[in-house]
């Protein structure tokens, strides 16, 4: 483990290592806190991670009965039901494995009538519920947290973001085409997420290495969104 800026980084040496030191974060944090508030990531990284928290609840080792979830963002335009929602995501690779509440599942609804209405909706519910005390972030290749991307302002609070292009076509391999990858979406603000009491960020694979360097190096700047991480007095970084 290394020091940079006050977070604390560990370098692992597989995908199976990040997932389970991860985990073992968020089963201390539920240990602490059996009510704890838990910011959730989708993407390709922390699917190892919600492996393995599945596996330490079959195994009795934690119990998500109090737990309260809020996700970082949503799709807009696409309904729960659509299979590459991230409703559905969160349901097949956590949900519907483990003891957690429906009625304590909070997800932006991509399908509002309204997408500002439902930024406000969404951003009121996570005041009164919060602050999260553990916020996953996974990192996109150009820095981006939730759907936060670059230019976004350190100061922003849960909106409707216009999804970069890099962006939509990291995520068309989900797709049949980049061109079915939806154009906006709803994100919690990095100010949302600089509340949170403890950040863990993971980060794997070679074409994460370039952000991830960019983020050690310490460069603060909204063309970065990630590197406001630094900031945050409680931050573990794991990467490989």
């Amino acid at each position: 483990m290394i020091e940079v800026k006050g977070m604390k980084t560990y370098k692992v040496q597989s995908y199976e290592d990040l997932s389970k030191m991860a985990a073992g974060v968020v089963v201390e944090e539920i240990k602490e806190n059996p009510q704890a508030v838990l910011g959730l990531a989708t993407g390709s990284t922390p699917i190892g991670l919600y492996e393995q928290l599945i596996r330490d609840y079959q195994q009795g080792k934690v119990s998500f009965k109090n737990v309260k979830t809020f996700n970082l963002d949503e799709y807009v335009g696409i309904h729960r039901s659509h299979p590459q929602s991230y409703y559905q995501f969160m349901r097949k690779h956590l949900f519907q494995s483990v003891d957690l509440s429906k009625n304590h599942i909070h997800i932006p609804n991509g399908q509002a009538e309204d997408p500002k209405k439902e930024c406000e909706r969404y951003e009121q519910l996570l005041q009164s519920q919060g602050p999260v005390d553990l916020q996953v972030l996974g990192l996109g290749v150009n820095g981006h947290i939730g759907f936060n991307e670059p230019g976004t302002s350190f100061h922003s609070r849960t909106h409707v973001v216009q999804l970069a292009d890099s962006t939509r076509e990291a995520n068309a391999r989900f797709f049949n085409s980049k061109e079915e990858v939806p154009k906006q979406a709803i994100t919690v603000g990095i100010e949302n997420i600089m509340e949170s009491r403890q950040i863990v960020l993971l980060a794997y694979g070679e074409n994460k290495q370039e952000a991830i360097n960019r983020l050690l190096e310490g460069e603060v700047s909204e063309s970065f969104p990630a590197s406001i991480l630094t900031q945050h007095p409680n931050v573990t970084v794991i990467y490989g």
